[in-house]
């Protein structure tokens, strides 16, 4: 069951909507002659594994970095500010336990993850690693239906990954969904830490919604229906860029892309209000030195939250913004639901359009993983979809008999053990 509450300017007293839900290729375009080729060929086939090759030196290298710099904030702190020898004991298991959490989690999904992979690579739907821009993970990849008429709309996507282990790879899943129903999506790769800090991640997802702005049409998509979405961290990410962009707009700067080219923002599972989920956070196992360094300090923990930020705009900010839907999970241990609540709350007061739909005993993964892994119906699937349709009553509404019912790629019980292993 998923409870939808609807915030407008008009009606900022609205009640909440229960609403039961059941449990249940043509070839593109080069750009600038940096784009990926279609994977059908030798030659093409052989770049992408030089890429991945070097997207998998570069991840690797930055996870030992990471774990390096792990170890320094965690051990070598001074005097004055250690804790007892036994506190730090326990960090160290707890940070250890978690990445055998993950790997076990990983290790039971893996009969999907192979499935998606094979797609991933191998699919002439799939344009992987299109360049946006001039960083090394200025990539995103495109998922396009079997058929691009130059009206479908398209989903820019942020994945999520703590601001650590994002990847553009990880919205293979949502990609294929989306495609099949006959929506375009880009999944935007960006900058993570230790490679570089909340203000490089934003500026990162701006460049790439930037690029699908201005170059969709090239694939097939409709310029004019583009809407922007994010997961966890994603969510924090393209939020972000969706407020700063107002902000600027709204003091007169003009810039590569505008907000009023975002028909919707999808936040799905965000959190929202940095300064209430440090200590939060800290607790989970991402440690409030670590944190702070990812936001760029105290001040950043202001300067980036969506949440602030839209308590100190002015009207005509706030009047830009496209209708934003909140997505999340009331289980959600990772980043809780309330997160989203109170960004709802706050969006009402200031005049936003907003929707918030809450799902019942829904956790941090199971919307973006083990729901649709188990094949079916999927809830958040068609919350967006019947939204992108609801905003533009132009966009044709595919034959639901025509529409491949999507199969289960990983069997019932490992999927159950894995949601009480998840370290997420």
């Amino acid at each position: 069951m998923g409870t939808v509450m609807e915030f407008s300017s008009e009606d900022v007293n609205s009640e909440k909507e229960i609403l039961h839900r059941s449990s249940s290729g043509s070839r593109r375009r080069r750009t600038s002659g940096e784009a990926a080729e279609q994977g059908g060929d030798g030659s093409s086939f052989r770049r992408d594994m030089e890429h991945a090759a070097s997207e998998t030196y570069l991840i690797t290298h930055l996870a030992f970095t990471l774990l390096q710099y792990l170890g320094v904030q965690i051990w070598s702190v001074s005097i004055l500010e250690r804790p007892a020898a036994p506190d730090y004991k326990s960090l160290g298991y707890r940070w250890v336990s978690r990445l055998l959490a993950l790997a076990i989690y990983a290790f039971l999904l893996m009969p999907g993850f192979l499935q998606v992979g094979y797609y991933y690579f191998f699919s002439s739907q799939v344009h992987r690693s299109v360049v946006y821009g001039g960083q090394p993970r200025n990539r995103l990849d495109l998922y396009l239906p079997k058929v691009c008429s130059g009206s479908n709309p398209v989903v820019a996507f942020v994945t999520g990954g703590a601001w650590i282990i994002g990847y553009k790879a990880w919205g293979s899943l949502l990609g294929k969904r989306l495609a099949d129903r006959g929506i375009i999506v880009a999944c935007i790769d960006y900058r993570n830490f230790p490679q570089g800090t909340i203000g490089d991640m934003v500026q990162d997802a701006s460049e790439g919604i930037s690029f699908v702005c201005n170059n969709i049409a090239n694939y097939g998509g409709d310029p004019n229906q583009i809407y922007l979405m994010g997961q966890s961290a994603g969510a924090h990410i393209a939020a972000c860029a969706l407020m700063s962009r107002a902000v600027k707009e709204a003091s007169g700067e003009n810039n590569s892309w505008s907000v009023s080219q975002i028909k919707a923002y999808f936040g799905l599972s965000g959190g929202y209000n940095l300064h209430n989920l440090v200590d939060h956070f800290h607790e989970r196992g991402l440690y409030k030195r670590i944190f702070l360094s990812i936001m760029e300090g105290e001040l950043g923990l202001q300067r980036f939250s969506p949440e602030i930020i839209a308590k100190e705009s002015n009207d005509k900010a706030i009047s830009l913004l496209p209708p934003i839907i909140l997505f999340h999970g009331t289980d959600d241990y990772s980043i809780p639901s309330s997160a989203s609540e109170e960004f709802a709350e706050v969006l009402k007061k200031a005049g936003a359009q907003v929707r918030l739909v809450l799902y019942e005993g829904k956790t941090h993964t199971d919307l973006f993983l083990q729901d649709p892994l188990r094949g079916g119906r999927d809830e958040l699937v068609e919350d967006v979809v019947g939204t992108i349709h609801s905003i533009n009553s132009t966009v044709p509404v595919p034959n639901n008999t025509v529409i491949p019912k999507p199969r289960r790629l990983v069997p019932e019980w490992q999927l159950q053990l894995a949601r009480q292993i998840s370290p997420f």
